[in-house]
């Protein structure tokens, strides 16, 4: 009796601690603040066609998985908060148009988040023409002036694509240059062969390295360079500049070309009004469930709606620790799973009160009751993690959303029935078998 009584207390010990984490980290904007999808904080959703006309068929997979990393890493980079990005593909049994869905929350211009999922930085390196080297314009890293006479260079072939990394490096350590930020670019085995090959035939000649048609310095081939490195530098590069540019290199060109098809804005006030009802409806919805248990139930209702308040504290918890981007339908999904919880309640009250009424002892009643139930509850609650797993794998972001939320509130309603619900009414129950069971007789449990 002692020890079902000290696990009531560290039961609730441990959801007050718990409860006390998910309100002081709420509005602050922190690492566990709640994390809300697009409908929920407003942004931008857009949608693009992937074409994968030139791509082999059994590589289709594999491009389209690296198109969503690309994309991604792009949007991380730019600071967007919690960014969903993924392909999926249209028509029947999924027959039709590839596509890229990209959604920026926090984003509202949609020409801004354009910018950031189409901008692809170009590499180039192209030899100066022989008598023109006086006629370039080198661009300021804060002007950004491109070069008047493309006529004045030729190509070589070597582009960014043939880039391992990049990285930012401080000078030579040589006096004043070992202040003066450069930028060290890596190629690949055939990129370095070619970069190799172009030093050597061309020692004495100008290159000049342009990004995205902006000529950012044209050194002078000393000596054949064979080790794949090449250094960017110039009085004109700051050291934002450069890091600015490594950023953009690393992120890499688009391996699979993309259009946009649609775009939609979500605005923060539609978003706010969003969160506001689903949070009215879940409450409202708690309160109306509370009552019935309590009203119907009597005391074994109050420990449900207790085990209820803790399966909501651990519920938001798991939101921010995961953490869950929680949107309109995960909203959804998790009101839901409450009342999933609330039927294993009913079920295990039911169940004791049709074994106090076969003259049961109460002690008997509770165990046998929720030996009972948990075979219903185990049958109904694999229902629906099954259908939350089809959901999820084969949903739109909008459906994986509400599935997950759907698929943890299931799992977690268990623990809260089966566990804690126990717990506290063997803490209550067993001290005095026949005074328990009058008691439960008169609370309603039994007629």
């Amino acid at each position: 009796m002692f020890a079902i009584r000290y696990w009531a207390v560290v039961v609730l010990i441990v959801a007050a601690a718990v409860g006390y984490f998910v309100f002081a980290t709420t509005g602050t904007g922190g690492r566990f603040d709640f994390k809300l999808g697009l409908d929920l904080s407003g942004g931008s959703h857009l949608v693009y066609n992937a074409d994968t006309s030139k791509i082999a068929a059994a590589d289709i997979n594999d491009s389209l998985a690296s198109l969503r990393e690309v994309v991604e890493r792009r949007v991380n980079a730019f600071g967007v908060g919690e960014p969903l990005v993924q392909t999926e593909q249209g028509g029947a049994l999924g027959s039709g148009q590839h596509r890229l869905v990209v959604e920026l929350p926090g984003i509202t211009d949609v020409n801004e988040a354009v910018r950031l999922i189409g901008a692809t930085p170009v590499l180039e390196f192209k030899l100066v023409r022989a008598g023109q080297e006086d006629n370039l314009s080198i661009t300021s890293s804060t002007t950004g002036a491109v070069t008047p006479n493309p006529a004045a260079f030729e190509d070589t072939g070597l582009t960014g694509a043939y880039l391992q990394r990049s990285s930012v490096q401080f000078g030579n350590g040589q006096g004043a240059l070992a202040t003066q930020p450069v930028v060290r670019v890596d190629f690949n085995a055939e990129g370095a062969k070619l970069f190799g090959d172009i030093t050597t035939k061309n020692t004495g000649r100008q290159l000049a390295i342009f990004l995205d048609g902006v000529l950012l310095s044209a050194p002078v081939l000393q000596t054949p360079i064979t080790d794949g490195v090449a250094i960017i530098s110039g009085g004109n590069i700051t050291a934002e500049f450069a890091k600015e540019m490594v950023r953009n290199l690393n992120l890499g060109a688009l391996p699979v070309p993309i259009s946009l098809a649609s775009t939609e804005t979500i605005g923060a006030t539609l978003g706010e009004e969003a969160l506001h009802a689903g949070l009215y409806a879940g409450i409202l919805g708690f309160a109306i469930l509370s009552l019935f248990m309590i009203f119907w139930y009597r005391l074994p209702g109050v420990v449900a709606v207790v085990s209820l308040v803790i399966y909501v504290i651990l519920m938001l918890a798991l939101f921010k620790l995961i953490p869950v981007v929680l949107t309109a339908a995960g909203i959804a999904g998790f009101i839901l799973s409450v009342g999933l919880a609330v039927d294993a309640n009913v079920l295990i009250a039911e169940r004791i009160k049709e074994e106090l009424a076969a003259g049961k002892s109460a002690k008997e009643a509770i165990s046998h009751g929720f030996s009972r139930a948990w075979l219903a509850i185990r049958d109904s609650n694999i229902a629906h993690i099954i259908a939350g797993v089809i959901l999820f794998w084969f949903g739109t972001s909008l459906i994986k959303g509400f599935a997950l939320v759907f698929g943890l509130g299931v799992l977690i309603s268990m623990l809260s029935a089966i566990t804690i619900s126990r717990t506290f009414l063997m803490a209550l129950g067993v001290k005095a078998e026949s005074g328990w069971g009058r008691f439960l007789m008169r609370s309603g449990l039994t007629k």
